[in-house]
């Protein structure tokens, strides 16, 4: 069988970060056939006789690590168990230790999804590592599975828990930064169903902050950094309504997306976050997909700022483009708000490592802790950013080929674009067709049209002068493209 069939037969394939489908989708022959196929790929370069595995708080994630560590142990490879971790946490050790992994993790996406991101020994994969992935045919066991690709006896056990990848992650943040560097700040932590609550604890506590548990699930919540849930807003106003905390922090489901909110309880978006951590790290060469606000480009800190698709690996194939003419230091970073460290940084003696892979935490810290060190609120830190405002929102069970169609039936024809969208903001200008349909109105908005990678959504991505014209914007392009499908 090969990989690409299999994608084609059970409806689970590659996203724009590693594979994903609907959990009744990713049976445990599914599972356990991507990881043979990840395997056979590795062996293709080198001998392989360790691969990492981890995940998030999904009910289903404990039965796909089962199934993917098998895989492994089928294939005479020797599992090692990191348990519930953020994803950069993994990447962080497989890349010091010079290993591969496996993160299960359907990130922010619903409950009934989920998928697995795959990481080699340098870091995670990329385009053309997914090509190869979908090229290789494997061979199942006979009897491994019953009728419903379900596991059958004997099972190996799971592999023993080990904790260091997790230890690690905590001491890159307490070695980096300034030791009480977040003293005198009250921090309010949203837990929810974040693999990486207890990290945020461990990190926020250790340099000095004061930290409190804020409405920790049992059961998984889907935080989207890029689609905000209203109850979210909500939850932020009024846990801040007194004045109580300095900052809120949360992630999505596996850690690798920030939730920012300042001391008014304002979420930040992604982008504005993203940007203001290359401040605050002092970092001037920019690598950040079409969608995220031009804010980069119009604050003018900034030596180089390179526009990619959207999706991490399309950020990371830039920064080692750049890191390859000697350009440094680099940061990607993605409208949903994970940074990617393109190279290593050095601050008074302290270094922090290379990672080429979304991580949440590092943008939290640092600008709580450049707020802090300024003896400013984190609010300052916003105002000082140009007044452009994005708002990106999703239209959910929008099925993939109506994106397409609409999508080419826009793409060569101004006139088709000011006809859609002529009343929300004008006469179109330019259409940039990087990834999706980028839109730029005469009156300096931008409409932003993309499929999602993951599901049946049409991502939609708004930008305009003042937060309350990105959003009504973006309303009413949703309300549009309803009417326009009925």
């Amino acid at each position: 069988m090969r990989i690409g069939d299999l994608m084609a037969s059970s409806g689970v394939g590659f996203g724009t970060s590693g594979a994903r489908g609907l959990v009744s989708a990713m049976t445990d022959e599914v599972c356990y056939s991507y990881t043979l196929g990840f395997v056979r790929y590795l062996q293709t370069f080198d001998a392989l006789a360790v691969v990492g595995l981890a995940g998030d708080y999904r009910a289903s994630t404990p039965r796909i690590i089962r199934a993917c560590a098998q895989a492994l142990h089928d294939s005479g490879i020797k599992p090692r168990y990191f348990g519930q971790i953020p994803t950069p946490a993994l990447a962080a050790y497989g890349q010091a230790a010079k290993i591969p992994s496996l993160m299960i993790t359907g990130s922010h996406i619903p409950e009934d999804r989920n998928g697995i991101k795959f990481y080699l020994p340098h870091g995670e994969i990329l385009k053309a590592d997914e090509e190869m992935i979908r090229a290789q045919e494997i061979r199942l066991p006979p009897q491994r599975f019953d009728a419903t690709g379900a596991l059958c006896a004997p099972i190996n056990p799971m592999p023993v828990l080990e904790t260091v990848a997790l230890e690690c992650y905590v001491e890159r943040f307490l070695e980096f930064f300034s030791a009480q560097c977040l003293a005198g700040l009250r921090i309010g932590i949203y837990e929810h169903s974040s693999v990486a609550r207890e990290v945020m604890h461990r990190v926020f506590g250790g340099l000095g902050a004061e930290v409190v548990s804020l409405a920790p699930a049992k059961t998984f919540v889907p935080v989207d950094t890029e689609a905000i849930r209203p109850e979210d807003v909500e939850l932020a106003r009024t846990w801040c309504a007194n004045g109580q905390f300095s900052a809120l922090v949360s992630t999505d489901g596996d850690g690798d997306r920030p939730l920012l909110a300042d001391e008014a309880g304002r979420w930040w978006r992604g982008d504005q976050v993203g940007v203001l951590c290359a401040r605050a790290l002092s970092i001037d060469n920019i690598v950040t997909p079409v969608s995220s606000s031009t804010a980069v480009e119009r604050c003018g800190w900034f030596r180089s700022v390179r526009r990619t698709r959207i999706g991490s690996p399309y950020v990371i194939t830039e920064m080692q483009n750049l890191y390859s003419q000697g350009v440094q230091p680099i940061m990607g970073y993605e409208a949903n708000g994970g940074v990617l460290l393109g190279s290593s940084l050095l601050e008074n003696g302290r270094a922090l490592s290379a990672l080429p892979t979304r991580d949440a935490l590092l943008p939290m810290v640092a600008l709580c802790a450049q707020a802090n060190q300024r003896k400013v609120p984190l609010s300052t830190l916003l105002s000082e950013l140009p007044a452009r405002f994005t708002a990106s929102d999703r239209i959910k069970n929008y099925p993939t080929d109506h994106s397409r169609a609409l999508l080419d039936s826009l793409q060569h024809n101004h006139a088709a674009v000011s006809s859609l969208f002529g009343d929300c903001a004008g006469d179109a200008v330019t259409v940039d067709d990087t990834d999706g349909l980028r839109i730029q109105f005469a009156q300096d908005e931008i409409i932003h049209l993309r499929p999602s990678g993951n599901a049946p959504e049409l991502r939609i991505y708004t930008e305009a002068a003042d937060p309350q014209r990105a959003e009504q914007l973006n309303q009413a392009v949703q309300a549009r493209l309803r009417a326009q499908s009925t």
